[in-house]
């Protein structure tokens, strides 16, 4: 395989790599190794001996064969797990920080889990554009963690600090992960929020009291779909920034090209 060759093939086989490398583990005291694992793994699929519908079916495959190790990660290669993955620090804001109507919050110590009874139902990659994308379906997600809210309305500031966790039925999203440059440059993922089929919120410290804090659970957990159009922007906005973190510690950096086939 020709440079590049290589070079074409970090935006398709990126996150490919990301889930193999996952699936590596110790199964004993001795480390498997990795590095044929890797190699074997990858070689399932072939690129350039088959059509782009069955190179993606193939890649497919791959993902799902491999949903048993996310819990293990690959500390050689400095790959955390994905079930459950962490982020420490995710920040959205809207509006003039000065101004009325603006708001600004912040997710800390996020924890989410579901990933390893999740499946990826379609893949597609873009050599050109080193791009790859993935359908996934998740019959339960769940996450938790620290929130922070300031929103300044009327006048006034209004100001929350508190525990959150959701849980997530029947719910799907389309990743899209891509490289900005070459080898070494920064990776870039965009999460679209798909289907939502039933949702469990809690939000502590939302309002004043234990009574008006069941009720606004209560409220949000029965009207949350009237409000899903207006929210889902700002949810994708989130959870991409978060995911960019993730991919980038992990991966950004990850060998691709040492289990990439040269024959």
């Amino acid at each position: 395989m020709s440079q590049q060759s290589l070079t074409n093939c970090n935006g398709f086989c990126l996150v490919a790599v990301i889930l193999i490398a996952c699936g590596v583990a110790q199964a004993s005291n001795h480390q498997i190794d990795v590095d044929e694992d890797l190699k074997h793994l990858i070689g399932r699929c072939h690129r350039d001996q088959a059509s782009d519908g069955d190179y993606n079916d193939c890649m497919k495959q791959v993902f799902n064969d491999l949903r048993a190790y996310f819990t293990t990660g690959v500390p050689g290669y400095n790959i955390k797990p994905f079930d459950p993955h962490h982020a420490s620090f995710v920040e959205l804001r809207r509006g003039d920080p000065h101004g009325p109507g603006s708001f600004k919050l912040i997710l800390r110590n996020v924890s989410e889990y579901g990933w390893s009874r999740s499946e990826v139902t379609k893949f597609h990659s873009d050599v050109e554009d080193q791009r790859i994308v993935y359908a996934q379906y998740f019959p339960e997600k769940s996450l938790e963690g620290e929130y922070e809210f300031v929103a300044k309305m009327l006048g006034a500031e209004m100001k929350r600090i508190g525990h959150w966790n959701l849980t997530l039925y029947d719910y799907s999203q389309t990743t899209s992960v891509r490289r900005v440059g070459a080898p070494g440059s920064l990776l870039k993922v965009h999460v679209e929020v798909d289907r939502i089929g039933g949702m469990e919120l809690h939000i502590g410290n939302l309002l004043q009291g234990q009574p008006l804090n069941q009720l606004a659970d209560g409220v949000i957990n029965s009207m949350w779909q009237v409000g899903l159009p207006f929210v889902r922007p700002m949810i994708n906005e989130l959870v991409s920034t978060a995911f960019t973190d993730i991919f980038n510690e992990s991966f950004r950096h990850f060998p691709l090209e040492k289990f990439v086939s040269q024959t």
